[in-house]
């Protein structure tokens, strides 16, 4: 909570640092994205909030020395900082001293919009459309970096589809079904808890998984153009889509939805809460197949494994088929430093990526490479990548890409007091109206 606190306010602080440098007289052109020249090798730095062993670090690794063979000099330097509120403080504390790596990781954040807005970074529509790629990418997987305005500045590296992953078993013992709504979810937990099952597993520490949560009844509810009011001050938690989700999050807490000392507990407490069979549900994404639909699964539950998307609500704007499908952080390029050398690397790079992100069984961003279903694979691994092909047009955003950093980090507090009872639907209301008041004019104008 500490760590958040502080990287909530050294955001906040870089943030007023970068306003009031005025983009640091960096004199590059964002829409200049095919630099003439010639090719000189060095190395570049990537600045990455990516798993040190994942996929997406592997491969371009592997990229980066097939391009190096060829321009002998060239090296591609990865500053791998995984822990997300360590990574957003070293981000912000970069950009506000004008000392940015050639590329560098960002969700579209309003922090990362301030950065689009002075110049600091290449427009990626334009660059992926000279290096004849962008049509390619998959809409959603484009639309999940752009900026309210439209704009896209952040390149996806993966494709990600949420569901809430449940024991087939359990839900049986306890007497319930699969959800139809939203609604229902409070009444679920309340009988799997008198059949002594914890109904929820979540990675309470992280905090990022229980502000999923307070996304859903927005967006079935007034779709996702509430949060984008919200976060301006132009909407609040008073208003009714922000009342259903703030009386929903308490009934949650009060039905004991979620295992007990959850907010202390992290993700690989979350995941065996529920690979055990301890818990009847987990919400996660795709990334997650390769432990939840493989023979990796423990054998005494692996049969019993389910999914469903995120349930509806009575007149839900947005349909069963919309939910949250993220591309996860985006990689943007840093204007002042792009040159021939970083054009053509990134050419030779986002060519080649795709197939071999593919190979490793995961969904690209794009869709001109189909996904290798692993040997050991359930039926449930080709289900979830079959879910990709018939997906609607909206998409529920997490709340954590989209609000400013103070507000954020009061949110997950605030979350966190609410649902485990310390504080009334009333007074969580009254604090978030208040943070947003004073903290959106600082980013929204």
């Amino acid at each position: 909570m500490k760590k958040l606190l502080r990287a909530a306010a050294v955001a906040a602080a870089a943030a007023l640092a970068l306003t009031a440098c005025g983009g640091g007289g960096s004199t590059a052109n964002p829409a200049n994205v095919a630099p003439t020249g010639e090719i000189k090798p060095r190395e570049i730095s990537w600045l990455l909030s990516r798993p040190a062993d994942g996929a997406v670090i592997n491969i371009m690794k592997k990229l980066a020395d097939d391009y190096a063979k060829d321009h002998p000099g060239f090296s591609l330097n990865l500053i791998t900082t995984p822990d997300r509120p360590s990574y957003i403080q070293k981000l912000e504390t970069l950009a506000a001293a004008n000392k940015l790596p050639e590329l560098f990781d960002t969700d579209a954040t309003p922090f990362a919009q301030q950065l689009a807005k002075q110049g600091k970074m290449v427009d990626a529509d334009k660059l992926l459309k000279s290096l004849n790629l962008y049509d390619n990418y998959r809409p959603g997987a484009l639309d999940y970096q752009r900026f309210d305005d439209g704009s896209l500045y952040m390149i996806p590296f993966q494709f990600e589809l949420e569901f809430i992953w449940y024991n087939k078993a359990l839900l049986e013992k306890a007497g319930v079904s699969v959800p139809k709504s939203l609604d229902d979810i409070p009444a679920m937990c309340t009988s799997l808890r008198n059949a002594g099952i914890t109904p929820i597993a979540i990675d309470g520490q992280d905090q990022w998984p229980l502000e999923r949560y307070v996304a859903y009844q927005p967006f079935r509810e007034a779709g996702p153009d509430f949060v984008q009011k919200l976060k301006k001050g132009e909407a609040s938690f008073s208003d009714a889509p922000g009342q259903k989700t703030v009386q929903w999050m308490a009934a949650l807490g009060k039905a004991n939805c979620f295992q007990d000392g959850f907010s202390s507990q992290g993700y690989s407490d979350a995941q065996n809460q529920f690979t055990s069979g301890q818990a009847a549900m987990y919400n996660i994404g795709t990334w997650e197949l390769p432990s939840l639909a493989t023979d990796k699964l423990n054998p005494a539950v692996r049969d019993n494994i389910d999914f469903f998307t995120l349930p509806t609500t009575a007149g839900s704007v947005t349909s069963a088929n919309e939910f949250v499908s993220p591309s996860g952080i985006g990689m943007a390029v840093n204007s002042k430093t792009y040159d021939p050398l970083v054009s053509d690397f990134l050419k030779f790079a986002l060519e080649k990526y795709p197939t071999e992100y593919a190979a490793t069984g995961a969904l690209s961003p794009t869709t001109n490479v189909q996904t290798t279903i692993p040997a050991n694979a359930t039926p449930l691994y080709k289900k979830a990548l079959e879910t990709a092909n018939d997906l609607g047009d909206k998409q529920a955003m997490p709340w954590d890409t989209q609000l400013d950093p103070t507000t954020n980090g009061r949110l997950q507090q605030e979350l966190v007091l609410l649902v485990q009872g310390n504080i009334t639907p009333e007074q969580f209301t009254t604090t978030m109206n208040d943070a947003i008041k004073q903290n959106a004019p600082k980013f929204f104008k």
